[in-house]
């Protein structure tokens, strides 16, 4: 059993699981390579990007040349960016919503377009047993769904066209550690981030085999301090530190991007998923879902 580090070089390092080292060389034509990632004048779209990782990549992404529009449902945390940052572009929309992403696209639209859609709004329902009846677990499910997965689809399904048209571009989904291991206090979220992760792998390669300009990338963040994660205990990775390392990935041309623990959690559940699932599930979890 191996696996293959950094599929982007021509020096593949193969492993077996007993950690020796093949050292095979080969030669590997890419589909679909091409340049490094240039963000100096690209036009970035962020959904999500009032407040916590959305907000901090847009700064970054300001300082690396680009132009960027954000996008949230809270009009203060827009207007709040807005007087940060005066050069930024802000829109009310809801990612959950048919009719607001729409709206969104024809804005957009009207205003010439854009280079990147980067999508990191997401949502997290309240901790319920699913063991225990309730009316909440579909309602719950449905929104987490419709905004960390369809809105996803429905976004890319309406700019796809403007995206092909340009020289460079590229879509960003937000996944999760929790794509590789589910977590039992947050079990429709962690299935979100899973069928997004293979709804981008399989929309990576329907471009490729179109040979589309388009790039995907899949971000892969660990636990990072923003407001969803504001209840939680134990080591957490600042914004601007994730989205320092995400950038650097991204003008790399790292299709997917796993950053501080995913790099860890994902070996480790290839070798020793029992492991993996005890640390992403450990016995505290347990005691929320008796009371």
């Amino acid at each position: 059993m191996f696996w293959l580090e950094n599929q982007k070089s021509s020096q593949i390092n193969y492993k077996t699981e007993n950690n020796l080292d093949l050292n095979l060389s080969l030669e590997i034509e890419l589909i679909g390579k091409c340049k490094i990632m240039v963000l100096k004048d690209k036009v970035i779209l962020i959904t999500g990007g009032g407040s916590g990782i959305g907000l901090e990549a847009a700064k970054q992404f300001l300082r690396q040349g680009a132009k960027v529009i954000i996008t949230g449902r809270n009009q203060e945390k827009l207007d709040s960016a807005k007087k940060a940052h005066s050069s930024l572009i802000t829109i009310k929309s809801d990612a959950g919503k048919e009719e607001d992403a729409i709206a969104l696209f024809n804005h957009i639209r009207g205003l010439g377009g854009i280079d990147i859609l980067y999508h990191n709004a997401g949502v997290l329902s309240p901790l319920l047993n699913l063991a225990l009846t309730d009316e909440r677990h579909s309602k719950n499910a449905a929104y987490e769904i419709e905004v960390n997965y369809l809105g996803v689809i429905r976004l890319n399904n309406l700019f796809m066209d403007m995206l092909q048209s340009r020289r460079e571009s590229a879509i960003i989904t937000t996944t999760s550690l929790l794509r590789y291991v589910p977590s039992i206090v947050e079990p429709t979220y962690s299935a979100s981030k899973a069928a997004l992760a293979f709804y981008t792998e399989s929309l990576r390669k329907h471009l490729q085999i179109l040979n589309s300009r388009v790039k995907v990338f899949e971000l892969l963040p660990p636990v990072v301090a923003t407001e969803m994660t504001a209840d939680r205990t134990g080591k957490k990775l600042t914004t601007e530190e994730f989205v320092k390392e995400f950038i650097n990935a991204l003008k790399k041309d790292h299709y997917t991007i796993r950053i501080g623990d995913t790099k860890v959690l994902y070996l480790l559940n290839r070798f020793f998923p029992q492991l993996a699932y005890a640390l992403v599930n450990p016995k505290n979890s347990y005691k929320l879902l008796q009371k």
